[in-house]
């Protein structure tokens, strides 16, 4: 079988599809033909060798998959054999097979296609906790979402509007017309003005509820100025040190600059302001597998009733895997990005 292997810390040049032995289940392992994978930011981050999670290198990267079982161990039931579904893997997903523990796999809702399928893993399980678990949205309040026109901003949207929440999103210009008719309430041009200005301006110098923001550094700041009387920030990510640059110390220097200017937050000062921060990481949930199986749970139940809807931007072949790292770091992309090994 044939997967995609990070060879080495840099540009995509260290990418390379090569040819391997193929797998074969333990007991308590499926086995699955991939048919699509997820490209997410921390697999970027890995790439240039600024992932603390990522394994050592050379390795296969990928976070979810989908795609159809093809064989199981003896101690999982051998009616998986033959079903569509839909994984989370830690690493290894971008590979024409994967091993995964039953508990990581659920059954592809029928409408959706393998490439829809295989956003939903990481985005919307991410989402999920951003907006309900540790944001708590509720009706009534608002949500301000950085990078909207993202996989991740689009997951978060579907989320918030199915709350009832008014929602507040940045994006270039160009994403704009695609997040109204996406249902966004109020989009924000984050590269010609001051996105705080105008999102002051549109909520009455109120602020919002809710602010996610995958920026870091000193964005993180301002995004707590944004915040209303008993609003919250969830933080995850630092999309600002992934993209640009693909020369490794340019890249470096980045993340560096983004590190140095995270801030620190003191109880007193959100205790006086009645204001909450929280961070999120997925990587590191992997001990609490049932409490992601029951959000994974309500995610399919929203794609049935019709309200997660997952976009795909665009996708790339397993031998054009540096080109979707490409369009992924220069923010071409609205929705998500699939590899396929075809």
């Amino acid at each position: 079988m044939r997967q995609i292997v990070n060879t080495s810390n840099g540009g995509y040049d260290v990418l390379e599809v090569q040819e391997v032995a193929d797998l074969a289940p333990s007991d308590d392992q499926l086995l699955i033909q991939v048919k699509a994978s997820g490209l997410n930011f921390a697999d970027i981050l890995a790439r240039k060798g600024q992932y603390p999670d990522g394994p050592d290198k050379p390795c296969v990267m990928g976070y979810e998959v989908s795609g159809i079982v093809a064989d199981a161990g003896s101690r999982v039931s051998r009616e998986w054999i033959g079903k569509e579904v839909l994984a989370i893997t830690r690493f290894g997903g971008q590979a024409e097979q994967v091993l995964v523990k039953e508990n990581q796999v659920h059954i592809k809702p029928e409408r959706l296609s393998f490439e829809e399928a295989a956003t939903l893993p990481v985005n919307y399980i991410t989402a999920w906790v951003l907006i309900v678990v540790m944001g708590g949205l509720r009706a009534g309040e608002s949500v301000l979402i950085h990078n909207a026109g993202g996989g991740m901003g689009l997951a978060q949207l579907d989320i918030a509007r199915h709350i009832g929440a008014t929602t507040y999103g940045t994006a270039s210009p160009r994403k704009h017309d695609f997040l109204s008719d996406r249902g966004l309430d109020h989009a924000i041009d984050y590269r010609t003005g001051d996105w705080l200005e105008e999102l002051m301006d549109l909520t009455d110098d109120r602020g919002v509820e809710l602010i996610t923001d995958p920026l870091g550094g000193s964005h993180w700041k301002k995004s707590m100025k944004a915040l209303r009387s008993t609003g919250r920030l969830g933080m995850y990510g630092i999309s600002t040190a992934s993209s640009g640059a693909s020369n490794p110390v340019a890249s470096t220097f980045r993340m560096l600059k983004t590190l140095a200017g995270m801030p620190i937050y003191h109880p007193l000062p959100l205790i006086g302001k009645n204001r909450g921060v929280y961070g999120v990481n997925l990587g590191h949930l992997w001990h609490e597998a049932d409490k992601a199986s029951g959000w994974v749970s309500d995610i399919l139940t929203g794609v049935e009733e019709g309200w997660i809807n997952p976009h795909v931007d665009t996708t790339f072949s397993f031998d054009n895997a540096g080109e979707a790292h490409r369009y992924i770091e220069e923010r071409r992309n609205i929705g998500k990005v699939i590899l396929v090994p075809e």
